[in-house]
């Protein structure tokens, strides 16, 4: 996000605009880098490692469950609409 201002003739106010981006841009590296740095790499890098090893369990979870034949579908189907009528 640019926050920005500028007012006066159109070459000031350009300039007041790109100062005040350059001024914000410093502001959010800073602030990023800040959270950044109090995290043990080693430590990051396990986190991670689990996010990955859950979202591939998750996806042959689904594979196993939405993997079907046309027929497993058909029954599928017939139960749902059993229960609705």
């Amino acid at each position: 996000m640019i926050i920005g201002f500028g007012f006066g003739d159109p070459v000031q106010s350009i300039l007041m605009l790109l100062l005040t981006s350059l001024l914000s841009y410093v502001i959010f590296r800073s602030l990023r880098n800040g959270r950044r740095e109090k995290q043990d790499p080693l430590l990051l890098r396990e986190q991670r490692k689990q996010y990955y090893y859950a979202q591939r369990q998750r996806a042959r979870e689904y594979a196993r469950e939405f993997d079907l034949t046309d027929e497993e579908i058909e029954h599928r189907l017939d139960e749902e609409f059993n229960k609705m009528f």
